[in-house]
């Protein structure tokens, strides 16, 4: 068997193991969403948004329950090994330790991408705003997948601090910061029906914080977690 097809196996493997831990459970799904609804609530009944301006921010009240909710789960993608004491029989694993990291980014990309498709139409209802549109998925799919590629680094890094779930947040969200302005702009102007020349610079903007990160990571992963 060629290296490629193991290396992809090893991360379709690892990938499905750790989705099928959490369909048994179901314990992070559930957190995210709860807390995701939680959000939009607050701000629903915080906000009071008239009809006119509930288009206008609807990407920043969209993109910061996303964020917050993919926070809380890239929070256990290594701390559940950590604690299991599994994490060193996963870096002794006869594979690349990129794959380590491909896999629980995918996983997390997964259960993140599912709490989207549950708040999504939830979010539509409450607020009246058909986000359910070829043009924000597609900002949808960019933009979760450059967080988790991102979260996913730095929770391999804050795994090993006792105050981890503080520092992921706190490292997290200055980097993501051009994702999230990205994205946010990219899905006030779908839901404004602008021309899709003027939104064409933050999809290209999302893709490539997509494929930097990727690279860094591909650059860092080994070193961080032998750190």
């Amino acid at each position: 068997m060629s290296p490629l097809r193991l290396y992809l196996r090893a991360i379709a493997a690892m990938t499905a193991k750790d989705l099928k831990a959490e369909w048994r459970s179901r314990e992070m799904f559930s957190a995210m969403l709860v807390f995701g609804l939680l959000v939009i609530f607050i701000f629903n009944f915080a906000l009071e948004m008239k009809p006119a301006e509930r288009g206008a921010l609807t990407g920043g009240i969209l993109w910061v329950t996303l964020a917050f909710t993919g926070t809380l789960g890239l929070n256990r993608a290594f701390a559940a090994e950590k604690d299991r004491g599994s994490l060193d029989g996963l870096l002794l694993a006869p594979v690349d330790r990129s794959a380590i990291y491909l896999s629980k980014t995918l996983s997390s990309l997964v259960i993140m991408l599912a709490t989207a498709a549950v708040l999504l139409p939830l979010y539509s209802l409450f607020y009246n705003q058909n986000l359910l549109l070829p043009g924000i998925l597609l900002v949808i799919l960019l933009g979760c997948s450059g967080y988790v590629l991102v979260g996913a680094l730095l929770a391999s890094m804050a795994v090993q601090a006792r105050t981890r779930d503080i520092l992921l947040p706190i490292l997290l969200f200055p980097v993501a910061i051009p994702l999230l302005v990205a994205a946010v702009k990219a899905t006030g102007a779908f839901l404004a029906g602008v021309n899709l020349s003027e939104i064409q610079p933050w999809l290209l903007l999302l893709a490539a914080y997509n494929l930097i990160f990727l690279a860094v990571a591909f650059m860092a992963f080994d070193y961080i977690v032998e750190e």
